[in-house]
């Protein structure tokens, strides 16, 4: 096993819950990983993609059920887990089996979602969203600090560049970094190209880590991977996950 004395923050796990094989399966790698290499990745899936492009589109098993499953990967494997919600009322059942709740990007203004997150006494991770700098997240920040959040992480995750396209200006890594002590870098839904795939989102995951080292070179003090052993099946974001038989050699990397 190797050691690491500052290693990065690492969250990974897929877009959203298909399955409990799928858990199961995602989260027995995310184990052998941090076993091999001595870091400790938090598992990430959503019970509900609220946000999805299409009403036909797969959103997931919804929140108790989500939640159940997600309390079984924590209660089998010892994993941290990762979860967002969409809507106040979420956060206090979330919080019974997740370590980190987070705040998708583009609700990261809604103060009651803010203040019910912080309220759980969990870590709050806020998602940048894709209109605003990051100097402007200091504003969600303060909404939580002063709900009582004891901890909370902000995400880079692109801005809307036009239709369809985000970019990522990674100046917003170091700015965001003047706000709060850890600023991760979702690789993953930062490739993404929303609605431009005729009802859907798709993207270019060989962006992905490209995209990993540029933020690492910005100061990024952790990271962000959507994972699925087979992402062109995925049921949500699947142009964009990482295959996770990748994982581990682009973490190998990171840590370096």
């Amino acid at each position: 096993m190797e050691n690491y004395l500052s290693a990065p923050t690492l969250i990974a796990g897929p877009c959203v819950i298909e399955s409990e094989q799928l858990l199961d399966t995602v989260a027995q790698e995310l184990v052998r990983i941090n076993q091999e290499l001595g870091v400790d990745i938090i598992f990430k899936a959503s019970f509900d993609k609220a946000n999805r492009t299409s009403i036909r589109s797969f959103r997931g098993p919804g929140l108790e059920k989500g939640i159940e499953l997600l309390g079984n990967v924590k209660r089998k494997y010892g994993l941290r887990i990762l979860t967002d919600i969409h809507e106040s009322h979420q956060a206090e059942l979330a919080a019974t089996v997740c370590d980190v709740i987070q705040i998708p990007a583009f609700l990261c203004r809604q103060t009651d979602l803010l203040v019910a997150a912080a309220k759980t006494g969990r870590i709050v991770n806020i998602k940048k969203a894709q209109f605003l700098s990051g100097k402007d997240m200091k504003y969600p920040v303060e909404k939580a600090l002063d709900s009582g959040a004891e901890e909370v992480w902000l995400t880079e995750r692109g801005n809307s560049f036009g239709y369809n396209n985000l970019v990522v200006d990674f100046r917003n890594i170091p700015d965001m970094k003047g706000i709060v002590s850890n600023v991760i870098m979702d690789c993953t839904h930062s490739v993404q190209r929303p609605s431009a795939g005729d009802g859907k989102t798709v993207g270019d995951r060989k962006f992905v880590p490209m995209m990993a080292l540029a933020a690492k070179a910005f100061g990024a003090t952790g990271y962000f991977f959507e994972v699925h052993p087979a992402p062109d099946q995925g049921l949500s974001d699947a142009a964009n996950m990482l295959e996770l038989a990748k994982l581990e050699g682009l973490v190998r990397v990171l840590l370096k």
